[in-house]
């Protein structure tokens, strides 16, 4: 198998394996690095609100709520949203993936 084929396959096999609900709070791996102050204003936690699909490219797509700042609203594409950290490009990171559930106490 080559490289490209082994990423699509690694991509897909974690969106299959992941499930994410409305309403699940989620952290970016960025969070990490924060100090606790930044941690105690919610940086980089997250609100499910569910997939959606694109309505021109029919490109599946993750919705997402901030619960910090201005409270905004994103969408990812979603195999990104559900894929793993690039630890070449973040080698200190020890979450394995971008996003991952907050499991609440």
């Amino acid at each position: 198998m080559n490289c490209e084929m082994e990423a699509v396959f690694r991509r897909e096999t974690a969106v299959m394996e992941r499930k994410f609900n409305p309403g699940d709070i989620v952290r970016h791996f960025k969070r990490e690095n924060l100090s606790e102050e930044e941690k105690n204003a919610n940086r980089y936690l997250y609100r499910i609100i569910g997939p959606a699909e694109h309505t021109e490219t029919g490109e599946k797509l993750m919705i997402y709520e901030c619960l910090y700042g201005g409270f905004e609203t994103f969408a990812r594409p979603y195999y990104m949203f559900m894929s793993e950290v690039d630890h070449e490009k973040y080698p200190d990171i020890k979450q394995k993936y971008r996003f991952e559930k907050v499991e609440m106490e």
